[in-house]
């Protein structure tokens, strides 16, 4: 054999050893190559599948987070069907996948969106995530450890929802973060020393939970820091003293805190814009450079211990919109100190040693709504200029030693509601121009040296719920006007020189629930209409000459002696004299031959007009059974209004034809409503009017009007007027923002703020409402559905009554027997085999309300089994969203369940009265 070798002109042999041994390399260098490309096929094919498998991982941890949520929840995530969830999921985004880069979950936003359920404990799944915004929600439970597993994450923000436990370490492994935001949730513990990871941290926002514990000192290493919310939580301890100085914050929040000691003293001031280190015990100076930025727009420091002059700085920063710097010891002249501020909206200064005058600098604050100066040492006139500043809405200057008189040019801010000149050296009368100021509703001005008469144009002044002019040198009669007021609450007139009777017409202030006219000159009887004062609980007539029987009502039968001594000679159960009953039976002997001259032709009068009028309505009746038409709205709707100022159209065009987006809640016999007219929030109850029922539901109406038309008390719901109409009859009340016990309870973040001393304060509210039904009206009124869904708090989370659909005047000498009404499981016992209404009814349903408000829940079995629930530890019967009740709290709320116990008893005679209710509350 030869073999051609090209690098050569020769053929040279080769033997036959070496042709074998090349064949064989050749054929195992095609096996190599085939194996290699099959290698390379299947690598390419499980490449291909790898994503695929991680949106299944992914969608997988996605779907079974949604199941766990509520119905309503669910459907607006109703759109996360299917294995991949970057196909138009609702809220999920994803990056954009190529040949090299596979498509995944960066970003999860779902703020805003009230789902209800869970935290996603498989969030660590969910490994490529970058951003997760789950805030305004109402999630609860735990963060799971594994979200640690996030280690791309750049911004987490989980705020206002209902998470609680600890803040887990694991969070420190996403070392990447820029924004973490946790607030407003029921987080505790302490901050995890994991923090120090942060690095890139701009934004730390852990606010408003329950955080206990020191700030770290590692935060003061946090390089490119802007905003740091630390409020509202348990935090003690020092500010460290270098926290700030390596970045330029623009917020600071540390307020309602423990913290103590004083603040940093080089804290980069460069960019601040929000400086709030309020309710802690700290001490030392204010910054003086605190808006050497020039951009700070909020100061709040109040409520702490400072001292030392007000900061320098302040008087030329322009961009300033509130201070808080009250209750302090803060020193300087307010005149000097402070300048004009063209943004300013509140100004808070009062509790300090602060001097110098009220100058004319803040008339030319024209956004100005609160000044607040009170207990200061200021001195001198009120500045006529004050009346410049048409935006106020509150002016308080008590407690300094200002003089002269008040400016008639107060009377041009007519956007005032609140004004407090008392406690000052004030002299001259009451100008009259304050009758202008339409929309005030508190004004004192006790404690002053004024003269002359009491201004009538006070009566003007419509919305006034509080009027304190008492510790002055007024003379002559109380004026009539006052009882204008209709909407006053309260009314001191004491320690003046008024002569003159009580004016029978304050019998129609049929709001106010404290009465104050001691130490006056008063003289006559007081007036039989004060029993038309519904709401009175509180009064002092002491220290004048009045004389005669007391008022047939409550406030005057339990007033202390005290409240009554040093008149003339007033008689009556509680005070010690005796009415003389036999010359007044004498009297009234002498006067019936008289009366009977004026009754008999009356009677007869009367009764030829109820005949007339009969056989006007039995005609009337039968043209509308013969005449059936539809009505117009202009024709057909009657409106009765609390303040007169309400109307039909009005009230429709708020609520835009009763349109579904305004509903706030549905009940058995109609629906409510949120009305927004003007300045003013009202609730609407729109009965429903179904064909079969439409009596019925007639009857509802007519029951809540009567009702809540009879009675007014402080924690009443207020009936502020009605229309009936062919084609919407509806009731106006007061709107509590809070809603119903029930709500606030199934919710966990309003529960926890529903606190051991707010629910006391709850249910003894309560029984005075039922006190007052059952024992201070002319007719006793039986709620018959007292339930937590028909018990509404008001925003300072006072309860009050509502519901009187079903409600009934007991008639003392008849029959009271009725059909079934009420909640189950609220019910009395004995209407299971009677249907008599007693106050006893709503004395078991109160002793179920008592309990459910303080377990948390509604009792269910254990009202069957009252007597394990007494010998059970108070601990685990109530509310185990709170921390055990301790010292008085717990007394207090020890003594709530004995009396629910005392009112769940199966007699009805074995049970306590509300009157005995209340009396054991307050004793």
């Amino acid at each position: 054999m030869f073999l051609v070798n090209f690098n050569s002109n020769i053929l040279e042999p080769i033997n036959t050893k070496d042709i074998l041994f090349h064949h064989l390399f050749v054929n195992q260098m095609k096996g190599f190559y085939i194996v290699l490309l099959l290698f390379c096929v299947s690598s390419l094919s499980i490449a291909r599948e790898i994503p695929q498998l991680h949106k299944t991982s992914e969608a997988s941890a996605l779907l079974k987070w949604k199941d766990s949520l509520d119905k309503q929840s669910q459907l607006i995530l109703s759109s996360w069907i299917g294995s991949n969830p970057c196909q138009d999921w609702r809220g999920i985004g994803c990056n954009n996948a190529s040949v090299n880069v596979k498509s995944v979950v960066t970003r999860i936003q779902l703020q805003s969106l009230s789902l209800t359920g869970p935290f996603p404990q498989e969030i660590g799944t969910l490994s490529s995530v970058e951003l997760l915004d789950l805030s305004s929600n109402n999630l609860s439970g735990l963060i799971p450890p594994s979200i640690g597993n996030l280690t791309n994450l750049r911004y987490l923000i989980l705020y206002n929802n209902s998470l609680f436990g600890s803040i887990p370490s694991e969070i420190g492994d996403a070392r990447n973060l820029i924004d973490l935001k946790l607030s407003k949730n029921l987080l505790n513990g302490t901050i995890p020393v994991s923090f120090r990871n942060f690095t890139r941290i701009r934004m730390l926002d852990i606010g408003d939970n329950n955080i206990s514990g020191s700030i770290p000192s590692y935060f003061t290493n946090y390089s490119q820091l802007e905003q740091l919310d630390l409020g509202k939580n348990k935090l003690s301890g020092v500010i460290p003293p270098e926290l700030g100085k390596r970045s330029a914050l623009v917020i600071l929040r540390l307020f309602m805190n423990n913290l103590t000691g004083s603040l940093p003293e080089d804290m980069n001031l460069s960019k601040m814009e929000v400086y709030a280190v309020s309710n802690n015990t700290l001490s030392g100076h204010l910054p003086h450079n605190i808006c050497v930025s020039g951009r700070l727009t909020q100061l709040c420091a109040c409520n702490n211990n400072f001292t030392g002059p007000i900061p320098k700085s302040l008087k030329n920063c322009t961009s300033l919109l509130r201070v808080r710097l009250q209750n302090n010891q803060l020193t300087g002249n307010i005149s000097k100190d402070f300048g004009s501020y063209p943004h300013l909206d509140f100004m808070n200064l009062r509790n300090n040693k602060l001097y110098g005058e009220v100058s004319s600098n803040w008339a030319f604050c024209p956004n100005l709504t609160s000044l607040q100066l009170s207990n200061n040492y200021l001195s001198g006139n009120i500045s006529v200029e004050l009346g410049r500043a048409e935006r106020l809405t509150e002016l308080h200057l008590s407690s300094n030693n200002l003089i002269g008189e008040i400016p008639n040019a107060l009377g041009r801010l007519g956007s005032l509601m609140k004004l407090y000149l008392d406690d000052n050296k004030l002299s001259g009368t009451i100008p009259s121009e304050l009758g202008n100021l339409y929309s005030l509703e508190e004004l004192n001005l006790a404690q002053n040296s004024l003269t002359g008469t009491i201004e009538e144009r006070l009566g003007e002044c419509n919305k006034l719920r509080s009027l304190n002019i008492s510790s002055n040198k007024f003379e002559g009669v109380i004026p009539v006007h006052i009882s204008n007021l209709d909407k006053l609450e309260s009314l001191d007139l004491s320690e003046n020189n008024l002569i003159g009777e009580l004016p029978p017409q304050f019998g129609d202030l049929t709001d106010v629930q404290t009465l104050n006219v001691s130490h006056n000159n008063l003289t006559g009887s007081i007036p039989s209409t004060f029993t038309g004062m519904l709401s009175l609980t509180t009064v002092d007539v002491s220290f004048n000459q009045l004389e005669g029987p007391l008022p047939n009502m409550r406030a005057f039968k339990q007033a202390p002696i005290e409240a009554l001594r040093n008149n003339k000679r007033l008689c009556g159960d509680n005070t010690g004299v005796d009415c003389p009953n036999q010359q007044t039976d004498q009297a009234n002997e002498k006067k019936v031959p008289l009366l009977i001259l004026i009754i008999l032709p009356t009677l007869g009068s009367m009764l030829f007009m109820i005949f007339a009028v009969s056989i006007f309505l039995y005609i009337h009746k039968r043209r509308r059974k013969n005449n059936k038409k539809q009505y117009t709205e202009a024709n057909t709707f009657t409106i009765c209004s609390y303040d007169g100022k309400m109307a039909y159209a009005s009230i429709i065009e708020a609520l835009e034809d009763f349109d579904s987006k305004h509903i706030i809640g549905v009940g058995g016999y109609g629906t409510i409503y949120k009305a927004e007219l003007l300045s003013e929030v009202f609730a609407v109850k729109k009965f429903h009017v179904p064909k079969d029922d439409e009596k019925h539901n007639q009857k509802s109406f007519e029951n809540e009007i009567q009702a809540l038309t009879k009675i007014r008390h402080q924690n009443i719901v207020k009936l502020h007027g009605f229309c009936s109409h062919p084609r919407h009859s509806f009731l106006v009340y007061e709107f509590l923002a809070r809603g119903s016990i029930w709500k606030v309870l199934n919710d966990v973040k309003q529960a926890v703020e529903f606190d051991w001393e707010k629910r006391i304060l709850a249910v003894t509210g309560i029984a005075n409402a039922l006190c007052y039904m059952h024992h201070d009206c002319s007719q006793p009124i039986i709620h018959r559905d007292l339930s937590s869904s028909n018990i509404l708090l008001d925003s300072d989370w006072v309860a009050h009554v509502s519901d009187f659909g079903t409600a009934r005047l007991l008639k003392q000498d008849s029959s009271n027997w009725t059909s079934f009404a009420g909640t189950y499981g609220y019910v009395a016992p004995e209407l299971a085999y009677t249907m008599e209404v007693t106050e006893k009814c709503d004395v078991y349903s109160f002793g179920v309300l008592t309990l459910e408000i303080l377990m948390g829940k509604h009792p269910g079995d254990f009202l069957t089994s009252s007597s394990d629930m007494i010998g059970a530890p108070l601990t685990k019967i109530l509310d185990q969203r709170l921390p055990s009740p301790v010292e008085q709290i717990g007394e207090q709320v020890k003594l709530l369940v004995q009396v629910a116990f005392l009112c769940l008893q199966n007699s009805p005679n074995s049970r306590p009265s509300m009157w005995e209710v209340t009396h054991a509350f307050s004793a």
